[in-house]
């Protein structure tokens, strides 16, 4: 499958599988894959989950590290083949308060090649305690809805369960 400026966003819980659905919708486009890690190896335990999603990968794919100018990674990459940006959550934690989402938007809709992102769903759990861990968590669901708005495909994984959200499909086989 290719389309050139095609934007697929993935979501899900914890440890729900997105990231290898995302590899997956990535490989579909059938062209060079570029992943734009968002993640940053603050400590041991992080630095080991880069290494475990870099062995899952394996070869064949080019990494770029961007973990605050992720409009700049994608102008950058673009025309250079799919790109995989894993993932919104970690961005918007690294800006602290300084990403701006329109920008985001703007650069997605203006790519010439694909991209696939990966993004948490945060909102479906308790209320946080505290005014910071709402605030995030409001900014993170608003993010979600503006690129899943601007997607021209949105998935979930839930379980390990792939489930396609837009556009809508009935039982097809989407060879993923």
């Amino acid at each position: 499958m290719s389309r050139d400026g095609h934007i697929t966003l993935v979501t899900g819980g914890a440890r729900s599988g997105k990231s290898a659905l995302a590899e997956r919708l990535a490989a579909r486009h059938g062209t060079a894959r570029i992943y734009v890690a968002t993640a940053q190896p603050g400590d041991a335990e992080m630095a080991e989950r880069i290494a475990r999603h870099r062995r899952r990968r394996g070869a064949g794919w080019r990494t770029v590290e961007e973990p605050v100018d992720l409009a700049r990674a994608l102008r950058e990459t673009d025309g250079q083949g799919v790109r995989l940006v894993d993932c919104l959550t970690l961005w918007l934690s690294n800006c602290l308060g300084s990403e701006d989402i329109d920008a985001l938007i703007a650069t997605l809709r203006a790519q010439a090649s694909p991209v696939v992102l990966v993004t948490n769903e945060l909102g479906q759990g308790i209320v946080p305690d505290n005014a910071l861990a709402r605030r995030f968590r409001d900014r993170h669901g608003w993010m979600n809805q503006a690129v899943a708005d601007a997607a021209d495909e949105v998935w979930i994984s839930i379980s390990g369960q792939p489930l396609r959200l837009k556009p809508a499909r009935g039982n097809e086989d989407d060879g993923i």
